[in-house]
């Protein structure tokens, strides 16, 4: 014992720097925990986003279920969507649309004929014909970019211009 009490004494101011330089050891460490504890809690909150009371646990749960159900919501969205784009293809995509004099002796170009189509370039041709005493109105079946009745060359002029998707659909 007396040896350790002698060492003490010669070496006391030896012993003294070295508890000091570990004690500034221990207050850098103790310092750098403090900063990477507020870095994570920084993190932390930002995940968490300011929730009171909230764990990660808790969050991760609830950002699970929220998943599942825009999941489930894009999935009813693409069916929407696979149901629309199959009704689209029948509605009317396709139009020609043809002016004409169809009496020579007649005014202006006051006669028309409109051919309306799917994207099945099935649909109908609707024909007006102008005449100094009376209008006559009449349509006519397409389908397949053809039809049973017989068509006057204005009526195939705008279902080709129809097909075609002329831009100029007046002329």
């Amino acid at each position: 014992m007396t040896n350790i009490i002698n060492f003490i004494e010669y070496n006391y101011a030896y012993i003294i720097m070295g508890l000091f330089t570990g004690l500034i050891i221990l207050l850098i460490l103790y310092i750098s925990q403090i900063i990477e504890y507020k870095r994570h809690k920084k993190r932390y909150d930002s995940l968490t986003r300011g929730l009171s009371g909230a764990n990660i646990e808790d969050l991760f749960l609830q950002l699970n279920g929220d998943i599942k159900s825009i999941n489930r919501d894009i999935n009813l969205l693409e069916d929407n969507i696979g149901s629309l784009q199959n009704k689209l293809n029948f509605a009317i995509q396709k139009v020609g649309f043809v002016r004409y004099k169809a009496f020579g002796n007649t005014g202006s170009d006051l006669s028309y004929s409109i051919a309306l189509l799917d994207n099945y370039n099935n649909g109908f041709v609707i024909s007006s014909i102008y005449g100094r005493e009376n209008t006559v109105g009449f349509g006519k079946p397409i389908i397949n970019a053809k039809s049973n009745v017989p068509l006057s060359p204005e009526e195939v002029l705008a279902i080709e211009k129809a097909l075609k998707g002329d831009e100029k659909v007046l002329n």
